[in-house]
C-alpha cells in the first residue's frame, strides 16, 4: 500500500522543544482534534482548524520556557488535562485553559524530561530523577551520567510501577522505587523514549527508543531483564531522533511508527510484518522536527501526521488530497474558499506590516534616546557537535529561528572541513598564519535566502587539541552575532562503547599521585569525549572507547591516586601521558608514570591501519586515472574532428 500525504502548514509559534506538543483527544472517532503547543517564550497555545484557518480555544501569557508538555488524567480515562514544565514548575490547564494545578518541586536544576501516569509525575533534570505521586516526593535517583528522557511502563497493564530513563551514555536505566533494576546496553545515546502503540505493546512492556545518531529500535523491558526485538540502524545517514509516536496511518489497523529527526525527516515505518519494521514513508522538511503526533486536525474524516519544529512551525501531513475532484458546484464552492483564504492572508500580512513599521520606528527611537541600553536584538541557535562513528567525522549542526546570513569558522588547531551533500552555502577561506597558533582555519560560509539549517563536517588530528569557534550571523537588523564554542579533544575521535575485546595485545599507562577523584576525572573529560561532567558515584570508575577511525580501544580505570589507562594502541598511550603530565602540572601535582610497553601491539595497529592504506592508494590511482582518460578523451575528440575534415574535403 502506498501512501500519499499532502504538506498543510498550521500557523507558527516561537522556538519550540522537544516533545512540546500533543493532539487531545477526539469527541469521535476521526474528527477534527485541537492541536495545544508550548514554546520558548512561555506560551501555552491550543487551537483548532476551522474552514482552513486556526482558530484558538486559549492561549496563556508568556513565561518561563516550556521544556516539556505532556497530556494527563484518571487512568483509563481520556487523557485530555495539559500540563507543562516550565524551569522547576509544573503547571496543569484543563482543555478550555482553566489552570487547575501550579506545581513547585524545588529542584535545583530546570526540568528536562517529564512523564505522566494517573496521579503519578515522573521528572528529570540534567542528573537527577524525581518521582511525585499526588504531588508528594517518593523516590529520588542521581544519574552517572545526563539523563534525556524518561517515561514509565503502563501501571493499568502491569501490576508494578517500572520508570526508565534514557542515559547519554549509552544506557536505559530501569527502576524499582529509589534504585537501578538492570541497565539495558543501546547502540547510541538514547535521546528519546516512546511505548509501542502507546501503550506497551499487548505485554505492556514494549519500549520503543530513539538516539540521537539516528537509530531506532524495540527492547521489551521484564521484570527481571531485557529483550531485545529489533533495531533500525541508520544506513542512509539520517540526522538524530527527536521525537516518536504510533499511528495507523496507513489505515490498515496496524499502528504505524512515526519518527521526527532533527534533519527534519519525517518517516513512517510499518510494523506487525514477519521481517521487521519496513520503511512506507519518509518525507523531509527544511528544519529539525520537535515533535510528532498521529491524529486529525485540519479536517474531520482525514488522517494526518502533525509535527512541531524548532522554529515554532505546527504542520501536517495530511491523506486529505491536494485537488478534490467534483461537478461545477464543488468547484464553485472550492473557489469561493479559495478566494476568502486569499482575502484573509492579504489582510493578515498587511496587517504584520503596519505592525513592524510600528516596532522599527519605536526602536529607533529607543536606540537614538540618550538612556536607551544597548538594543540588540536576541535569537535562538540550537546546536549539535556529535561524532559520526562511519566516517570518523564531527557534524556541526547550527539552526536558527530565522534567515542566515553567514557562519564564520575559526579554530586554533589543525582540522579539515569535509563537503556535506545538504549543505548548499557558498565557502571562502582566509589565508591564516598558523605560526602565531591562534588561527589554523579561517572559512566563511555564506548561505542562500531562506537557509535556516547549516550543517558542516570537520575531521580533527588525535593529539591536536584546542577550540573551534562558530561566529552565526542571522539576516536581521539591526545586525548581530553570537559566538558558539566547541572543544577538540585530544582524543577526539573516540566513542565511548560498552565492551571491548580483551585478547588484543594492550599498552598499559600508570599515573599514581596526591591527587583526588574528581581531579583524575576532570583530566579524563579534558582527553576524551562523552565523559559525564560530574565524577560518577563510588570510588573507583571504568570507561570504555573505541577509535571511530582506527577501530582501536581504550580502557580507562581511575580512582583517587591512580589511574591506570589502557589501549591497544601505543599512540593513544602517548598523547594521554602528554596531556595528563600537563594537566597534573598546571596544578602543580607531582605524577609518577610507569608505562608497559607491548610490542606486539605495534604490528597489531599496522594491520589495523594497512587495508586502510590500499584503499586511499587505489584511490589515488583512480584520480590519476581518471586525469589519463580525460587527455585520452580529448586526443580522441581532437581526432575525429581532424578524420571528419579530412573525410569532407575528400568528398569534395
Amino acid at each position: 500500500m502506498e501512501l500519499h500525504l499532502h504538506r498543510a502548514d498550521y500557523l507558527q509559534v516561537g522556538v519550540t522543544s522537544q516533545k512540546t506538543m500533543k493532539l487531545l483527544p477526539a469527541a469521535r472517532h476521526r474528527a477534527a482534534q485541537k492541536v495545544v503547543i508550548g514554546d520558548h517564550d512561555g506560551v501555552l497555545l491550543c487551537f483548532g482548524m476551522k474552514k482552513g484557518e486556526a482558530v484558538a480555544v486559549f492561549k496563556t501569557l508568556p513565561g518561563q520556557q516550556i521544556a516539556r508538555l505532556g497530556l494527563g488524567g484518571a487512568l483509563n480515562t481520556p487523557q485530555e488535562k495539559i500540563f507543562i514544565a516550565a524551569g522547576s514548575e509544573i503547571r496543569g490547564f484543563t482543555k478550555r485553559g482553566k489552570q487547575f494545578l501550579s506545581f513547585e518541586t524545588n529542584l535545583t536544576e530546570s526540568i528536562k524530561a517529564m512523564h505522566i501516569s494517573g496521579s503519578d509525575l515522573f521528572l528529570s533534570a540534567s542528573y537527577i530523577y524525581n518521582h511525585y505521586c499526588d504531588c508528594k516526593d517518593q523516590h529520588y535517583y542521581l544519574s552517572g551520567d545526563k539523563i534525556n528522557d524518561v517515561i514509565c511502563l503502563p501501571v493499568e497493564k502491569l501490576s508494578r510501577v517500572t520508570p526508565v530513563l534514557a542515559c547519554q551514555d549509552r544506557l536505559l536505566r530501569v527502576l524499582q522505587g529509589s534504585d537501578v533494576v538492570y541497565e539495558v546496553e543501546v547502540p547510541g545515546p538514547p535521546a528519546v523514549l516512546a511505548l509501542l502503540d502507546g501503550d506497551g505493546g499487548d505485554s505492556g512492556e514494549d519500549l520503543v527508543f530513539g538516539t540521537s545518531d539516528g537509530k531506532l529500535g524495540l527492547t521489551q523491558i521484564t521484570a527481571s531483564k531485557p529483550v531485545h526485538k529489533w533495531e533500525i540502524r541508520n544506513e542512509k545517514k539520517r540526522g538524530g531522533v527527536s521525537c516518536v509516536d504510533s499511528f495507523d496511518i496507513l489505515g490498515d489497523g496496524v499502528k504505524d511508527l512515526l519518527a521526527g529527526r532533527d534533519d527534519g525527516t519525517v518517516e513512517v515505518y510499518a510494523l506487525g510484518g514477519a521481517g521487521g519494521p519496513v520503511l512506507r514513508f519518509e518525507q523531509a522538511l527544511s528544519e529539525s522536527v520537535t515533535s510528532i503526533q498521529g491524529g486529525c486536525v485540519g479536517k474531520d474524516g482525514y488522517d494526518e501526521i502533525v509535527v512541531s519544529t524548532y522554529s515554532g512551525w505546527v504542520t501536517g501531513l495530511t491523506t486529505e488530497p491536494a485537488h478534490r475532484e467534483g461537478g461545477p458546484g464543488e468547484e464553485l464552492r472550492l473557489s469561493q474558499e479559495m478566494q476568502s483564504k486569499i482575502s484573509s492572508l492579504r489582510s493578515e500580512l498587511e496587517r504584520l506590516q503596519f505592525k513592524v513599521l510600528q516596532e522599527r520606528e519605536r526602536y529607533q527611537q529607543a536606540s537614538q534616546s540618550s538612556k536607551a541600553k544597548s538594543a540588540v536584538p536576541s535569537f535562538s541557535i540550537n546546536d549539535k557537535f556529535t561524532l559520526n562513528q562511519d566516517d570518523a567525522s564531527y557534524s556541526l549542526i547550527l539552526e536558527v529561528q530565522t534567515a542566515i546570513d553567514n557562519v564564520l569558522i575559526q579554530s586554533d588547531v589543525p582540522i579539515d572541513l569535509l563537503d556535506v551533500d545538504k549543505n548548499s552555502a557558498v565557502v571562502s577561506f582566509s589565508s591564516c598564519d598558523s605560526e602565531s597558533g591562534d588561527n589554523f582555519l579561517l572559512a566563511t560560509y555564506r548561505c542562500q535566502a531562506n537557509t535556516t539549517r547549516l550543517e558542516l563536517k570537520i575531521r580533527s588530528i588525535e593529539g591536536q587539541y584546542g577550540t573551534l569557534q562558530a561566529y552565526v550571523t542571522p539576516r536581521i537588523q539591526p545586525k548581530t552575532c553570537q559566538v558558539r564554542q566547541y572543544l577538540i579533544k585530544p582524543l577526539s575521535l573516540h566513542q565511548r562503547t560498552h565492551c571491548i575485546d580483551p585478547d588484543r595485545p594492550m599498552n598499559t599507562l600508570t599515573l599514581t599521585g596526591q591527587f583526588s577523584f574528581a581531579e583524575v576525572h576532570s583530566w579524563v573529560a579534558f582527553c576524551l569525549p562523552e565523559v559525564p561532567e560530574k565524577p560518577p558515584a563510588g570510588e573507583c570508575v571504568t570507561f570504555y572507547f573505541q577509535n571511530t577511525f582506527l577501530d582501536t580501544q581504550l580502557e580507562s580505570t581511575y580512582r583517587k591516586g591512580e589511574g591506570v589507562f589502557k589501549s591497544d594502541n601505543i599512540s593513544t598511550i602517548s598523547i594521554l601521558k602528554d596531556v595528563l603530565s600537563k594537566e597534573a602540572t598546571k596544578k602543580k601535582i607531582n605524577l609518577n608514570i610507569s608505562y608497559d610497553i607491548n610490542e606486539v601491539s605495534v604490528k597489531h595497529t599496522l594491520e589495523l591501519i594497512h587495508p586502510k592504506l590500499e584503499y586511499q592508494l587505489l584511490l589515488a590511482k583512480k584520480v590519476q586515472l581518471i586525469d589519463a582518460l580525460k587527455m585520452r578523451q580529448i586526443t580522441y575528440r581532437k581526432n575525429t574532428k581532424s578524420n571528419l575534415h579530412t573525410l569532407k574535403d575528400s568528398m569534395a
